[in-house]
């Protein structure tokens, strides 16, 4: 049954921020998908990227993330969360899926260190590049999408509100 709101987008759109509040105004659970996945692997993504790899860590991403059982959830996904095709169509199937989305300029403001926050890229990819890959990913998954620029937090809950009914 979908009675879960999933929302996707690039690392630091504020899935998570707006994610609890959402969740709030709907009387829903807030799941961080990152959280879960560092509980059952024990670490922090940062070190699980760094001992497995990228390559690696989309498979335990994408196995753990398939694995979410949950109703009457805001889940808010880690930004690489679209690389998983089995963890896609499973979220397609539990929830409702939103993308929030935010222009290069903006997001590129609002990042810091890529390795520091655990962005999963491969060597030498510049954000641009994680940038342009992940949007047509997110645009193919979205049931809706909620642009971010110039919205403040509670624009984006009202937005996402919006789109959900």
């Amino acid at each position: 049954m979908k009675n879960n709101i999933v929302l996707i987008g690039m690392p630091g759109v504020g899935k998570s921020t707006s994610g609890v509040i959402l969740a709030k105004v709907l009387n829903y659970d807030f799941l961080d998908s990152d959280l879960v996945i560092q509980k059952k692997i024990g670490k922090r993504l940062k070190d699980i990227i760094a001992e497995c790899g990228v390559d690696e860590f989309k498979k335990i991403e994408d196995k753990i993330n398939s694995e979410i059982d949950v109703t009457e959830s805001v889940i808010a996904t880690g930004g690489s969360a679209v690389y998983g095709e089995n963890a896609m169509k499973h979220f397609s199937e539990i929830g409702t899926i939103i993308y929030l989305k935010i222009s290069y300029e903006n997001l590129d403001k609002r990042l810091g260190d890529l390795d520091e926050r655990g962005v999963v890229h491969k060597k030498g990819q510049t954000l641009r590049d994680i940038y342009d890959e992940r949007c047509k990913l997110y645009e193919k998954y979205a049931d809706a999408t909620v642009e971010l620029d110039g919205l403040t937090v509670a624009e984006t809950v009202d937005e996402m509100l919006n789109a959900i009914s």
